[in-house]
């Protein structure tokens, strides 16, 4: 016979639900109000370099705080060119950066800031052989070293791979790269607009020349349609909890915070990218010359994730095939897309495996040596 609740333990559970309706009409009224929203992207860094809308961040390695710069050649990170890089510095104590740092790294970030009508004729070979070099040479120049270690993350990572093999002498000390697409043949609806329907991206522009984030924004959703409907009733379930319901506004508000993509870069993508596949088909080219993912060399770390709605693991999976180090090396986890730089699969595993890959490519730094950020 099934054991019957004890009168108090039945008046436990509604006194539960009665406090947790209450919590959740409280934050009901917040989320539809804006109040309270966590801040994101609080990690103290200076803008060390800027070009355009691009800037070179140098974030503060507080010898307090972090422990200071035990490790080098510093690493350097590159941004997608479609959303905003708060992502990697969420909130404090569930961030990216903030792990780097604690983890003894120089880091530098490369954010592409929002592109407007003087970005619009900036296509791959801008990022490849321009932005990318001239940060790292800031980078050199600022830290004294002669290598960086380089990182890429979701679309970044394919302009660090166009890079790394257009520059096959670049001063890397190793190359990671995370969430970033390779076969676009699996990129989902968006892509399939441009591969199989011939669609041409001129018909997406907007008035200042480049693709706005809505048009962004919907290719994403088209992948998982009924995920807003999920995410709603996750949230109505878990809305009594203050902790969650601060991630899920940081979280769900940068999955809506994109920046326009550069119109030349969107026709070169939907040309070279996803109808000629050119990765996984080996037809790349960057300035005008062939280039070989296979002539990468240097120490390589491709994380992917198996259940990325915004880069299906069928998208990132070919690469560590193309890539042609003989160090090479894949950590595929049990998770999403955010989830790979965020929240607990991020701290337990994806961090500390990045972190500890880039480690072993390292130098201690001696205590003469430290870098020690004021």
């Amino acid at each position: 016979m099934p054991t019957v609740p004890s009168p108090q333990t039945v008046l436990d559970r509604v006194r539960r639900d009665v406090e947790r309706n209450t919590l959740r009409a409280r934050n009901g009224i917040k989320l539809v109000a804006g109040v309270d929203r966590p801040g994101v992207g609080q990690t103290p860094k200076d803008v060390v370099w800027q070009r355009g809308r691009t800037q070179l961040w140098h974030y503060r390695n507080d010898p307090d705080t972090h422990g200071g710069v035990r490790y080098g050649p510093p690493l350097l990170i590159v941004f997608s060119l479609v959303s905003k890089s708060y992502i990697l510095d969420l909130t404090p104590g569930n961030s990216f950066v903030e792990q780097l740092l604690k983890a003894g790294f120089d880091v530098y970030m490369l954010d592409w800031g929002e592109p407007d009508e003087r970005d619009a004729g900036n296509g791959l070979e801008d990022y490849a052989d321009d932005y990318i070099p001239a940060g790292i040479d800031r980078v050199l120049d600022l830290s004294g070293a002669d290598e960086v270690n380089l990182f890429g993350y979701c679309f970044g990572g394919d302009l660090a791979l166009l890079y790394a093999a257009h520059h096959p002498d670049a001063p890397l000390r190793s190359l990671t790269v995370l969430a970033t697409p390779v076969d676009f043949r699996h990129m989902g609806p968006l892509a399939d607009i441009f591969a199989v329907g011939g669609m041409d991206v001129g018909s997406v522009l907007d008035a200042d020349g480049n693709v706005p984030p809505s048009v962004v924004v919907q290719g994403f959703r088209a992948l998982t349609p009924t995920a807003e409907v999920t995410r709603y009733v996750t949230l109505w379930e878990r809305l009594w909890n203050d902790d969650y319901v601060a991630s899920y506004q940081a979280m769900t508000g940068w999955s809506d915070d994109h920046v326009p993509f550069p119109g030349a870069a969107a026709r070169q993508t939907a040309e070279m990218l996803v109808r000629n596949n050119g990765m996984v088909n080996d037809r790349l080219s960057v300035g005008g010359d062939p280039v070989h993912l296979s002539d990468i060399q240097v120490p390589f770390l491709t994380v992917r994730a198996n259940r990325d709605h915004i880069v299906p693991p069928e998208a990132t999976a070919a690469l560590i095939d193309l890539v042609g180090s003989p160090d090479k090396h894949e950590l595929c986890l049990d998770a999403g897309h955010m989830g790979l730089v965020v929240g607990r699969t991020a701290a337990k595993t994806t961090v500390p495996t990045i972190i500890d890959f880039v480690r072993r490519r390292s130098d201690p730094l001696d205590a003469d040596d430290t870098l020690q950020e004021a």
